[in-house]
């Protein structure tokens, strides 16, 4: 070691005090070296403290290179839970108070189905539950690939437990919130319910593997067991996810009425057991939605979701009519806007916003 700061001393130009005469620094326990040239003796420095302030600019050096190269550690590190712990699925609903509770799904998938507003969205939902409506953090379960516990992983199969969470035990009074950010699909109807002939689709993060999760299964789920006196309101911010809850009515917001969605079939059932099911859909079942920058310049968000989170905070208690009245309202100035038709929506519309 003594021999490696001896050359990096006098690489370093370690010179006299007097005479500038550059000095060779001894490997000894000396605190001071005598100069040949005019026998000035000069302090030798501290190599401790060299080779501290060496490792500390070697560390920022490698620092900014992960910056430039993207490969930041500290900015890869898995942020904090959106979970208050214990986590809510922990806890018992068997004999819960009649309250409040939501499930909210941001799913942000890999590779070329990956979506970079779902983790957006899924935060201004949770927040605006919490700080406009009451909500309490441990009545939140929160499902994203963020997450550390893998119950909380947006798989399938955690997916459709959580669905069973949020209605179990629900009684008059409650308040439920299933909230999705993420991929929706139209597949054909094999079930023979459907007035269009296609079942809609949310898909977890595995749907590669394990599939989607069909209305069907979202609608026995969660709407079957609401009683009376309880309230859900469903919000799906995906593609062809207009009838994704398969309720019995879908609203005409330009006729203002309410169209029959009624099963074809008699065997099947899609209304609640007394309750209230509301259904807060991005676009239509033929349609897609769009995950963009458009509204912030900044971050990514899905168009509904943002809207929606907006409205909400802006007006004071807007009908459900209203509410999608000015969503659209909305939608249209931006649409109008150039930049956003351009840069945002031409690949996947043509020109045109769907949405």
């Amino acid at each position: 070691m003594s021999g490696n700061n001896h050359i990096m001393m006098v690489a370093r130009g370690v010179v006299c005090g007097k005479c500038r005469h550059r000095l060779s620094i001894p490997t000894t326990n000396s605190t001071e070296v005598k100069c040949p040239t005019c026998n000035n003796m000069n302090p030798i420095p501290n190599y401790e403290q060299f080779a501290n302030k060496d490792r500390s600019i070697q560390k920022l050096i490698v620092k900014a290179k992960e910056k430039i190269s993207g490969n930041d550690l500290s900015s890869s590190q898995k942020p904090d839970s959106l979970n208050k712990k214990p986590s809510p699925l922990s806890s018992s609903s068997e004999t819960r108070p009649a309250g409040k509770r939501a499930l909210l799904i941001g799913v942000t998938y890999k590779r070329k189905h990956k979506l970079k507003g779902t983790i957006n969205d899924v935060k201004s939902m949770r927040e605006l539950l919490i700080l406009n409506f009451g909500f309490k953090e441990e009545n939140i379960l929160v499902l994203t690939e963020q997450e550390t516990e893998p119950e909380l992983i947006p798989t399938k199969k955690n997916i459709l437990k959580s669905l069973e969470w949020l209605v179990k035990g629900c009684q008059a009074g409650d308040s439920l919130v299933f909230y999705f950010s993420g991929h929706g699909i139209s597949q054909p109807d094999f079930e023979g319910d459907e007035r269009d002939g296609f079942a809609e689709n949310i898909c977890p993060v595995d749907f590669m593997t394990e599939g989607m999760i069909v209305d069907n299964d979202i609608n026995s789920t969660i709407v079957w067991p609401l009683k009376k006196g309880v309230t859900l309101h469903a919000i799906v911010d995906a593609c062809h996810s207009g009838t994704v809850l398969d309720l019995e009515h879908v609203y005409n917001r330009q006729e203002k009425k309410w169209d029959d969605n009624s099963p074809l079939s008699g065997n099947a059932r899609k209304h609640p057991d007394g309750g209230l099911a509301i259904s807060l859909s991005a676009c239509l079942d033929n349609q897609v939605a769009a995950d963009t920058t458009a509204f912030t310049g900044k971050t990514m968000n899905g168009a509904m979701t943002f809207l929606l989170t907006k409205i909400m905070k802006k007006y004071h208690g807007p009908t459900y009519g209203d509410l999608l009245d000015l969503m659209h309202e909305e939608l249209e100035k931006a649409n109008e806007s150039r930049c956003f038709a351009e840069k945002i929506f031409k690949k996947i519309t043509k020109n045109m916003l769907l949405q």
